[in-house]
């Protein structure tokens, strides 16, 4: 039998949670928790998710979750679960839609509504040890920084990144990162998570609750989430283990794996397993 709680990180998940009508307010929670004060959202009008190209030869684009504040500003909130080589030409193009989609005939004179592109990625995307950030947040600016436009914002959450313990969660992001990061691995909610929002969130995430056929759909999305993620976290590994192999022998190098593992488990920090062992803080990061 499942968990407790879904994992957020299928579609099923992370619709259930964020892409219904009736949870509309986690959304804009979600959402107000990652933008500035100054972009806080009121309230959202779902769209229609797949948006279909101008003519037969372009391309459409399908979005997790699309809506529209009160206000016009347009957004578009995407789970990604396995790394794409071009996910920021994608997160530009996806963008170019609702951008396109404010085009007035007749007289016109240009003025657009925001749009924003929330991105949750399953996976490392900054992978050089100097750009790893766990937030990644894109505007137009010039060369001296300041802001060219603001009708264009962009953010990245590199969920691998997130590593703040109960204890250390400060904002309304970090909980919502804590949440979605943990919760197919809660069993109760945490005290810190005890607010009238959360509390709903997990409500909507328990899967005892969830009616038969949708139990069933869940379960099958969830069997091939983790049938890719094996697939991609053993072919990243022997990846790995072959291009070291040519400077340490093999068995070494899984025997550092199976110290970090180990150590992992004790609970020590991926930091003093990375100078304890020599592996790179990535591969930690990956291992059960």
């Amino acid at each position: 039998m499942p968990a407790r709680y879904i994992n957020p990180y299928t579609d099923f998940g992370f619709k259930k949670l964020f892409g219904e009508e009736a949870n509309k307010d986690l959304l804009i929670d979600f959402l107000n928790s990652v933008l500035p004060p100054k972009h806080q959202i009121q309230t959202l009008t779902f769209q229609n998710t797949e948006n279909l190209p101008d003519s037969p030869v372009d391309r459409r684009a399908v979005f997790d979750i699309a809506c529209e504040s009160s206000t016009g500003e347009k957004f578009i909130v995407e789970m990604q679960k396995a790394k794409q080589h071009y996910f920021r030409d994608r997160a530009l193009f996806y963008a170019a839609y609702p951008i396109l989609r404010q085009a007035q005939k007749g007289d016109w004179n240009y003025q657009l509504k925001a749009v924003y592109f929330v991105g949750i990625l399953d996976f490392e995307y900054d992978t050089s040890e100097e750009r790893r950030k766990f937030l990644r947040e894109v505007s137009l600016k010039d060369q001296d920084g300041d802001e060219f436009s603001d009708k264009l914002h962009i953010f990245f959450l590199q969920m691998p990144f997130f590593t703040k313990s109960e204890s250390e969660l400060t904002s309304r992001k970090d909980k919502w990162s804590y949440f979605l990061k943990h919760l197919e691995d809660f069993e109760q909610i945490p005290a810190i998570l005890r607010e009238p929002v959360f509390e709903r969130a997990f409500a909507t995430a328990e899967y005892v609750k969830l009616p038969l056929p949708e139990q069933e759909k869940y379960e099958q999305e969830l069997k091939i989430y983790r049938d890719n993620y094996s697939v991609l976290d053993t072919a990243h590994m022997e990846g790995w283990l072959e291009g070291e192999a040519a400077g340490l022998e093999k068995g070494k190098i899984e025997g550092k794996i199976e110290t970090a593992r180990n150590l992992k488990r004790f609970g020590v920090d991926r930091e003093t397993i990375a100078k304890a062992t020599g592996l790179p803080v990535g591969e930690i990061d990956r291992l059960d």
